[in-house]
């Protein structure tokens, strides 16, 4: 079945959507690599990638590139760290990245709109969120900095009332608590708490949201993608809060994009 979906829409850049290969890296780099001070000698198919020297001082320095969709591509294809100095890549998800290696994550420099995601809480977490404004939370591998995240807090509660955003920089492996296996983990900031929350049951009897797959799913999954129906949430949280209307102002539907 072909995917419905499509890449993310980028800010101030020669490519209209995010890359979704290794290709759209070395593209996206030949635009900034005279600003970042690189003069590139020669672009190869054997390993490591990109030979070019940075200037330091008065000096220039040879740098060995490895371009890589995802900085763990690296890792994932056993290339040898020693003869290597630098991974170019559009996403950075490996947090052991060897010292010596500089990461380049072309995402600081292009920019995405922000993604909207449902984040469920089972009953042992909630009252993480009447306590804390800050936390670690378990999130979907796909979430970059700056999303936004509507906590739903499952049976019995079944509501939104808490949103908060992902404030790191990137996602950290660890143990899951709740189950057998790992799972992905980054820090969260509150945005705002909903005084008037959002239950499961108003969103079954919106016009347009009883039809979304998260409804129909009963709100079932760690992180689920919900750009596409923003404004219509964004229209009935701030109905029912208008004093949170200013804060989400920044999240307003046309700025995704």
């Amino acid at each position: 079945m072909k995917s419905t979906e499509r890449p993310l829409p980028l800010k101030n850049a020669p490519l209209q959507y995010a890359p979704e290969n290794e290709l759209g890296v070395v593209f996206l780099f030949s635009q900034i690599a005279k600003r970042l001070q690189f003069r590139i000698e020669k672009i190869r198919a054997a390993y490591p990638d990109c030979i070019a020297y940075r200037y330091a001082g008065d000096r220039q320095k040879r740098v060995r590139i490895e371009f890589e969709f995802k900085s763990s591509g690296f890792r994932a294809h056993r290339h040898d760290a020693a003869c290597c100095d630098c991974i170019v890549c559009w996403s950075h998800d490996w947090p052991n990245v060897p010292n010596h290696l500089e990461v380049i994550e072309l995402k600081r420099y292009f920019g995405t709109p922000f993604k909207v995601w449902i984040q469920a809480a089972i009953k042992d977490q909630q009252h993480w969120l009447d306590e804390r404004d800050q936390l670690t939370w378990a999130l979907s591998s796909r979430v970059t900095q700056g999303d936004l995240l509507l906590m739903y807090r499952g049976y019995p509660s079944c509501r939104i009332a808490d949103v908060f955003r992902f404030a790191g920089r990137e996602l950290e492996r660890g143990p899951a608590g709740w189950r057998k296996g790992d799972a992905d983990f980054g820090r969260i900031q509150r945005v705002c708490k909903l005084a008037a929350p959002i239950f499961l049951e108003d969103l079954r009897q919106h016009r347009v949201l009883r039809t979304a797959s998260f409804v129909r799913m009963n709100m079932q999954g760690r992180g689920l993608l919900v750009s596409e129906y923003w404004p219509y949430l964004h229209s009935m949280i701030c109905e029912r809060n208008p004093k949170e209307k200013k804060i989400l102002a920044r999240y307003a539907p046309d700025k995704l994009g």
